[in-house]
């Protein structure tokens, strides 16, 4: 996508990613917490310091209690019940086994539903109840913390955000604006300055969070920017949601300015993120996306998902190609926001950042079979989570197993070579 990308959609390339592709294995190494392992994530501890990294903002959203592929908008939009699948074999199936409720992931306890808080209850919950299946963990964070820095004198600053996970257009722009205002307060906070780098791992729609705050990152004056922040100002507004009003108000002059981060750098690295909106690298630093992955197709591409009917609904069940969720959670899937005025500022936010909508256009989208945006490096990962399986709690359809401590290590160490690199020199 081009600077000054104004939030357009990604182009869905299925050509190779060519030098930007790179594949791992997520092997055995150290034992979690060993010495070894202490001893190997320290030293990349010390490499991240010497990259300029002064903080890492661990970003993700609940698998429980959420629409995870999207369904309520396929249904409203058509699908099963105005007949859409048109006979295609196996759509009906998929379509049944994507479904919230039918697809193994329960509702979270307590009937706690979107938008969640970022709160110590809520994180416990989902702590209590995910474990570590697409969560970070308190546990998670803490572990992490504590083992990079164990050779830094001035340790690297770690922080784990729990987003609304309300996946429709309005909830991810507002996550976005909530994200860049507490990326603010911590760069204030920490009296970050040019040189300085915050790096974010984003894991699932998460990732989509950060490729609109990569556009409202754009340096030059955009004009969709504008139009954006206002939409979403006066629905905060109506809604009496007072806090939102005040962060919009407090970073718009600053994204005009461009001195968000008070000079310092963002990088991000999603992980499992479907691909739906363009990035604009213009205004951020360095860009990781890291897909759950395992080669299916024999025609060559195997930087491409295998979405084929009627077997990728027999595939879906044990994650035999990896990763379900990004590859079916694109555009024109959805949840549905609650209220009739929500449903109009999503509209309205929809009309702005992706041009695809109906069951006929997510089914192409989904055949398309993309598994990296057009911008950023891009990690195709086994990370060996199909055992043929099909209880679902054991790979959540392939899009849990970046988040789990057993892959911290390998996930730090290719973070480290494909972001920095030169670090230390």
């Amino acid at each position: 996508m081009p600077n000054e990308n104004n939030f357009q959609h990604d182009e869905l390339s299925r050509k190779s990613p060519g030098e930007r592709l790179t594949a791992a294995e997520l092997t055995g190494g150290a034992l979690p917490e060993s010495p070894a392992w202490f001893e190997s994530m320290a030293q990349r501890g010390t490499a991240l310091s010497q990259a300029g990294v002064r903080a890492i903002v661990f970003l993700h959203g609940s698998i429980h209690g959420s629409d995870l592929f999207g369904m309520q908008r396929l249904d409203e939009a058509g699908g099963l019940k105005r007949g859409y699948s048109r006979g295609v074999s196996g759509v009906d199936a998929l379509l049944a086994a994507m479904r919230a409720g039918d697809n193994g992931i329960p509702a979270l306890q307590g009937g706690i539903t979107p938008p969640l808080s970022n709160n110590d209850a809520t994180r416990k919950t989902i702590d209590d109840q995910a474990g570590e299946a697409g969560n970070f963990t308190n546990a998670y964070v803490a572990l992490f913390q504590q083992a990079i820095n164990k050779q830094l004198s001035h340790p690297i600053v770690c922080r784990r955000i729990l987003w609304a996970s309300e996946h429709h257009h309005l909830g991810r722009a507002t996550a976005a604006v909530r994200l860049l205002h507490d990326l603010h307060s911590l760069s204030e906070g920490q009296q970050f300055d040019k040189g300085d780098r915050i790096l974010v791992q984003a894991h699932g729609q998460a990732g989509l969070i950060l490729a609109l705050a990569s556009n409202l990152l754009c340096p030059s004056p955009i004009t969709k920017r504008p139009k954006l922040l206002g939409l979403l100002t006066t629905h905060a507004e109506q809604q009496g949601q007072a806090d939102l009003a005040a962060a919009i108000r407090r970073i718009e002059p600053l994204l005009a300015s461009h001195s968000l981060l008070n000079g310092a750098t963002l990088d991000v690295v999603t992980m499992g993120t479907p691909v739906r909106y363009g990035w604009d690298l213009s205004g951020m630093g360095r860009l990781l996306h890291i897909v759950n992955h395992r080669n299916l197709r024999t025609d060559g591409k195997t930087w491409l998902a295998k979405m084929e009917l009627p077997q990728v609904t027999m595939e879906m069940p044990i994650a035999w190609g990896g990763d379900y969720v990004q590859t079916l959670a694109v555009a024109g899937s959805d949840a549905v926001p609650a209220t009739e005025a929500a449903k109009a500022v999503n509209k309205a936010v929809w009309e702005m950042v992706e041009p695809y909508d109906g069951f006929e256009r997510w089914l192409e989208c989904a055949r398309r079979a993309v598994r990296f945006p057009s911008e950023g490096s891009c990690l195709l990962v086994d990370y060996k989570d199909c055992t043929n399986s099909t209880n679902v709690h054991e790979h959540y359809y392939g899009h849990t197993a970046y988040t789990r401590s057993n892959a911290m290590l390998f996930n730090t160490s290719e973070i480290l070579r494909a972001l920095y690199k030169d670090a230390g020199h």
